[in-house]
């Protein structure tokens, strides 16, 4: 496995890799077609990466959240940040929590609902069935400890089983040593305030955390800035649909 990110960084670093969320394809129309706009939108997006706040490998981990998180979902940016971290010395290991974090922001769905659920059950008269008592030593621990998310009370209540299931998926991230606290927390930051998330409870929580760890405004501004240039995506993604429409005009009316 080793011997495959060797080779994944090597062939990376081979080729022409348009630093920032930009497509080379992209980058190339719009330079052709508005070089004025694109001067100054590269001078915004492209900051992150430019900037020295944070270290490359950790920009690229960030853009590898945003754009595989379960939210966002975006085929080619996951690829384009993928095969940037590798080359900046990110580890399989590194990726692989990445990849854990993206797919469990899916838990706000329960945090969103399950508050709302038993508000609207408690206003039309509507009982939890009863349960045997669950086992659920790992939210008990964090309880314990102080850790536990109140957001995360009332799915708790329905499900505790669940609960448990899911809490314990979630804690390697901040607790396997694979990425640092403060790593941690900022990539938090970066799924939750995502352009396709914004998820405001989340955010807080973990600028709050981040904080404590050591981060500085500076370096939590520019997860922030990461999220906002996730938004090239609109144009990685219509830019080349433009030129192929624009080419099939083209040969309709030589066709006519």
């Amino acid at each position: 496995m080793k011997n495959d990110v060797k080779s994944a960084r090597k062939s990376g670093s081979q080729q022409t890799q348009t630093a920032g969320p930009w497509e080379n394809d992209t980058l190339a129309m719009l330079r052709e077609w508005d070089p004025v706009w694109t001067g100054q939108i590269l001078k915004m997006s492209n900051d992150p990466w430019t900037g020295g706040v944070l270290p490359r490998k950790d920009i690229e981990l960030i853009s590898i959240a945003v754009n595989a998180a379960c939210t966002n979902l975006s085929d080619e940016g996951t690829r384009r940040h993928i095969r940037g971290a590798l080359v900046a010395g990110a580890s399989r290991e590194e990726i692989m929590m990445i990849i854990k974090i993206a797919s469990l922001l899916s838990i706000h769905s329960a945090s969103l609902g399950a508050p709302i659920l038993l508000e609207e059950a408690k206003a039309v008269g509507v009982k939890l069935a009863p349960k045997k008592p669950a086992s659920t030593p790992v939210c008990d621990k964090m309880k314990a400890a102080g850790q536990w998310n109140e957001a995360w009370d009332g799915f708790f209540e329905i499900d505790p089983t669940w609960t448990e299931a899911i809490i314990a998926a979630s804690l390697p991230v901040y607790t396997s040593g694979i990425l640092s606290p403060k790593l941690a927390e900022l990539l938090s930051i970066a799924v939750d305030a995502s352009i396709t998330h914004m998820y405001a409870p989340g955010t807080r929580r973990h600028i709050r955390s981040a904080l404590k760890l050591g981060a500085t405004i500076e370096e939590i501004m520019e997860v922030l800035k990461i999220c906002v240039s996730q938004g090239m995506q609109a144009a990685n993604l219509a830019i080349p649909i433009l030129v192929e429409e624009l080419q099939h005009i083209k040969l309709t009316e030589k066709g006519n």
